[in-house]
């Protein structure tokens, strides 16, 4: 054995005491030892493996010249490749039970009967030479952490609710890059819902009563110290009028100061300038939704905005790890199985940040650490 291997087989037994209980036995009963022959033979050197190749940023080819330089196995990127897509379901569980486990599980619960989807995109920039960027759509399942949809498109493919495929009573749930009048209008179409950070810039609404512009910020200004409110809106898109709630509430003031900050930094950095009333407009969030009110309050529409925001740290650590490493594009599955390679690294990288707090001296918790097949 190597001292690099010796070195990793150390911190693994850190890493695999974050994984969910039982995370062995659920390789074998989803499917992903079922080509268990030559050298990948344990769940634990199967997952050791693919997170060389999804977590770290190396291609396929380089992540099987890396396991047999440091002696953990020999085998094709080819070979690898298909174990991957084998393991979709297995990464997909185990990214689900460490989710229930997190702090944000909480916030993402949908009504009774209703599917609860966050959409989301991110540029891959592959590196090397001959390495090509591209944007990959994909929608995650809320609470069970699952990528159930996943396009791949030329950095230029905007960000859009119509290229998700949507099921009568999806809730989907968007940033303000997919409120535009079309993508919300095919949602309603399929006879789904949406809540979607507003965008005032690009997104007109209508009062309901005299079918005329909907006064927006003096709305906003009638809100109330830091209590929820909703109005009643119109807008119009594929020749027809549609009814919506926009739901809003005061920012604290430290929260409002971030935003107004941010808004001065990015303006200064690319030399623009700002309307006034945008930094106005950073006092308060506010969101759209075509859920009826029988259904979802305005403070419920809220609470589920924010289970989008609160798991945007995990969309951005996702879009930081998506950065790294080819993906695969020859097969949907390959891909899918690729995006939740990457989440249970983001669930990992959560919860070792979790623990680093209360890591014992010898760096482990000891309750939690597991016996791990073939490693003696």
């Amino acid at each position: 054995m190597t001292n690099s291997f010796a070195l990793m087989e150390e911190e693994w037994h850190v890493l695999a005491s974050l994984l969910p209980n039982g995370w062995q036995g659920l390789a074998r009963e989803l499917g992903a030892m079922r080509r268990a022959r030559g050298e990948v033979r344990t769940p634990e050197l199967l997952l050791q493996l693919l997170l060389l190749h999804v977590a770290t940023g190396l291609s396929l080819k380089q992540a099987v010249a890396r396991a047999e330089i440091q002696g953990m196995a020999s085998l094709t990127d080819v070979a690898l490749l298909k174990r991957l897509r084998t393991s979709e379901g297995w990464l997909r569980e185990l990214s689900r039970r460490m989710f229930e486990s997190s702090r944000f599980a909480n916030a993402a619960r949908a009504p009774s009967g209703r599917r609860l989807r966050a959409i989301d995109a991110s540029t891959v920039e592959e590196p090397g030479a001959t390495g090509t960027d591209w944007r990959v759509h994909y929608c995650i399942g809320l609470p069970d952490l699952a990528c159930d949809f996943y396009q791949l498109t030329s950095v230029k493919g905007g960000e859009s609710f119509t290229r998700l495929p949507v099921q009568a009573g999806d809730i989907v749930l968007g940033d303000r890059g997919y409120c535009h009048r079309q993508g919300v209008a095919y949602v309603l179409e399929q006879r789904g819902d949406v809540i979607v950070r507003m965008n005032s810039a690009n997104f007109p609404l209508l009062s309901m009563e005299r079918n005329e512009p909907f006064p927006l910020l003096a709305s906003l200004r009638s809100l109330r110290a830091h209590l929820p409110d909703e109005w009643p809106v119109q807008f119009q898109a594929n020749d027809r009028t549609w009814g919506a709630r926009l739901c809003a509430i005061r920012k604290s003031v430290a929260a409002a100061k971030r935003a107004k900050d941010k808004i001065r930094r990015v303006a200064n950095k690319k030399g623009k300038k700002f309307r006034p009333e945008t930094l106005e407009f950073a006092e308060y969030v506010f969101v759209l939704t075509t859920m009826d009110r029988s259904l979802l309050e305005s403070h419920e529409v809220l609470e589920l905005y924010r289970a989008r925001w609160q798991i945007e740290l995990c969309f951005k650590r996702l879009k930081s790890l998506m950065k790294l490493g080819h993906l695969p594009k020859r097969s949907d599955a390959s891909a899918r199985a690729w995006i939740q390679g990457k989440l249970l690294t983001v669930m990992l990288i959560e919860r070792l940040a979790e623990e680093a707090r209360f890591f014992s001296p010898w760096g482990f918790n000891l309750t939690s650490a597991q016996p791990l097949e073939g490693i003696h």
